[in-house]
């Protein structure tokens, strides 16, 4: 068997089911996995919108100064960019695995240099807001977009393309 076979959704989708105690049809998982990555791009959108047109990038490179964030202009407008373009990205399923990687490395600094000190409940500043989004995006980095996402159909097209030409 090809590698391109091992990761067909088919397949994949069966073993997703044989590793859990109660089966989940690839239509739900799929479904739940829009609805989950839609969801998490509208909160990366509002975070990315207020850090650089409601605060604007100077605001908000001014507050990451205050808290020691090095080269903290540039950190704010990569960190705004990455939330608003990412979450739109993650709303289409475009380079959902490319956009997880730089939301984490995001959330990663928003709790190293924000968040850390002040416990867990966000109502004090804790970290549990970043840590979620963090968790979420690791979750689409390793389980990808699911089905319903332009990265599901780029790759399917290729997937054909390549039957196509071997045919």
């Amino acid at each position: 068997m090809s590698a391109s076979e091992l990761a067909t959704p088919t397949t994949a989708a069966r073993t997703a089911a044989a590793d859990t105690l109660v089966p989940v049809p690839g239509l739900v998982r799929d479904i739940g996995l829009l609805l989950t990555r839609v969801l998490l791009g509208v909160v990366l959108i509002a975070h990315g919108w207020e850090k650089l047109v409601t605060n604007g990038a100077g605001a908000t490179g001014e507050f990451f100064d205050s808290v020691a964030v090095p080269a903290a202009q540039a950190a704010a407008v990569f960190a705004g960019v990455v939330e608003l373009a990412g979450g739109i990205l993650l709303v289409v399923g475009l380079l959902t695995q490319v956009v997880a990687a730089l939301v984490v490395v995001v959330m990663l600094g928003a709790y190293l240099f924000v968040h850390q000190g002040a416990g867990i409940f966000a109502t004090n500043g804790g970290w549990e807001l970043v840590a979620v989004i963090a968790l979420a995006a690791v979750i689409f980095g390793l389980v990808g977009p699911g089905r319903y996402s332009l990265d599901a159909l780029i790759a399917g097209r290729r997937a054909a393309g390549r039957r196509a030409t071997r045919a």
